[in-house]
């Protein structure tokens, strides 16, 4: 798995030799480190093919197009099936697909991107602290609220999907 999401990928309607918006790795190297170290330790101790889920749905939620083609192909490479990849912007349909604790992780993953008038649910919050030891649920909030962190340098600087290749990039 992988937590960088800087490259070189142009904005919309440009080549791909073109340079992103604006390259947050290159001018604030300090941040993008603490990014990626911040990445690393939300993660440890969750299994990693529901945190790439997890990454998945946030990105979708959040239409980073960038970090949607990474995780994805990170997810496959980590033995995912594009099956349930592709039924993930539909899980609430597709339940059967799921384990309880992956659909416990999708349903915190939305509440926590999309804060709404009612925030995180207390129903939300209480099914994923039945499948999650208490600090494993504090990882995957921390592994949501990086994602959905990743996902706003993105879609900002307007990096492009579809030049990732997994192990692109090593922690």
């Amino acid at each position: 798995m992988t937590s960088t999401h800087e490259h070189h990928h142009a904005p919309a309607g440009l080549s791909p030799e073109e340079p992103p918006r604006i390259s947050v790795s290159q001018l604030l190297p300090d941040v993008y480190k603490a990014m990626v170290r911040l990445d690393i330790a939300a993660r440890k101790g969750l299994d990693p093919v529901l945190v790439e889920l997890v990454k998945i749905r946030a990105s979708q939620l959040n239409q980073c197009a960038f970090c949607l083609d990474m995780h994805s192909k990170d997810a496959l490479a980590a033995g995912e099936s594009v099956e349930r990849i592709v039924q993930l912007s539909a899980w609430r349909e597709s339940r059967h697909f799921y384990t309880p604790k992956e659909l416990a992780a999708l349903a915190l993953t939305e509440a926590v991107t999309v804060l709404t008038d009612d925030f995180v649910p207390d129903e939300v919050y209480a099914e994923a602290a039945k499948h999650f030891e208490e600090t494993e649920l504090a990882q995957l909030i921390a592994a949501i609220t990086v994602i959905n962190a990743w996902n706003r340098f993105g879609v900002s600087g307007r990096l492009t999907p579809g030049h990732y290749t997994p192990g692109d990039f090593k922690n």
